[in-house]
């Protein structure tokens, strides 16, 4: 089987994803279809919409922006969905939590509290939650530093055994310190590979084409971690525009492949047709992710 990106075409911005049996799910930034619109696929390539994960947003949430969800297995058979949402108390976007017993939701947040709210940095958003090989739960996320003109940092810091509150403080691990990130790092992702640790993280305008990714390797869940000499390693070609926010999957052959945002290159910027669903290989070469892409031609399937 081939396809031809992109593999969703219409508006699906900060794609988070999770193979559940035989069934892949995408999450994405509000919109239309709710506060947080879920796709399914039985193949990565072929996306189905699947509603509204999230139909109501915590107690200490204002609705309206609802931004780049992710879900991990949490105990028991139930699901943990990390969103990012404006904090009523604070007036900034913050972090919750919320809780489902099957994939798709519907996921209830029951907290009168967000999970994590670095109001005075501007605001905590892109929540990645990390379950590492021996069990272990982490969190990655950026305070919105840019908001307020301040830097942005990624954060990491461990989670409970239940995924449901931190247990321990917060840890800086990067800043946007190289020219082309500009004045902001943000949607992190933490994946172990081949027992070594890789964080992925987006930097630049989102709504620009000098938006890319890009990764750093990490000694441990919380570092130290040093950026890619080679960074960025996806950005802007001629059919795709400010590619990013990108999701790291593994399929049950082993491949690698990213799932990825980008705008067409004619409407950077725009509500529709928006940031669209796009699908490419990742090679690792000496170490190294060699992202294959963006790729606008025909290309084989993943196994």
């Amino acid at each position: 089987m081939n396809f031809t990106n992109p593999v969703y075409n219409s508006n699906f911005p900060d794609p988070g994803a999770l193979r559940v049996g035989e069934t892949w799910y995408a999450y994405g930034t509000n919109g239309p279809a709710g506060n947080v619109p879920v796709l399914t696929s039985p193949d990565l390539v072929t996306w189905t919409p699947a509603g509204d994960a999230l139909p109501q947003v915590g107690k200490w949430a204002t609705p309206g922006n609802t931004w780049a969800p992710e879900v991990i297995e949490g105990p028991g058979g139930t699901y943990l969905l990390y969103y990012t949402a404006r904090s009523t108390a604070t007036d900034r976007q913050c972090i919750g939590v919320a809780t489902a017993d099957q994939p798709g939701g519907p996921y209830v947040d029951g907290s009168d509290a967000p999970l994590v709210c670095q109001a005075g940095e501007g605001g905590s958003i892109d929540a990645s939650p990390f379950t590492d090989d021996n069990g272990d739960r982490w969190l990655y996320w950026k305070n919105d530093g840019n908001a307020i003109g301040e830097p942005t940092y990624l954060y990491g810091a461990r989670l409970t055994e239940d995924g449901r509150r931190l247990s321990g403080e917060p840890k800086r691990l990067l800043v946007n310190d190289a020219g082309w990130e500009a004045h902001v790092i943000e949607a992190p992702q933490m994946v172990r590979h081949d027992g070594k640790l890789y964080l992925f993280y987006s930097a630049n305008a989102f709504d620009k084409e000098e938006y890319a990714l890009g990764y750093a390797t990490c000694e441990g869940p919380l570092g130290p971690c040093v950026k890619a000499a080679e960074n960025p390693i996806l950005h802007t070609s001629p059919a795709a525009a400010g590619p990013g926010h990108g999701f790291l999957v593994t399929t049950p052959a082993g491949e690698s492949w990213l799932l990825y945002h980008a705008w067409p290159p004619s409407a950077v910027g725009s509500v529709e047709p928006g940031r669209l669903l796009w699908l490419d290989r990742v090679d690792w070469v000496d170490g190294r992710p060699v992202v294959k892409g963006p790729t606008a031609e025909e290309q084989k399937a993943p196994a």
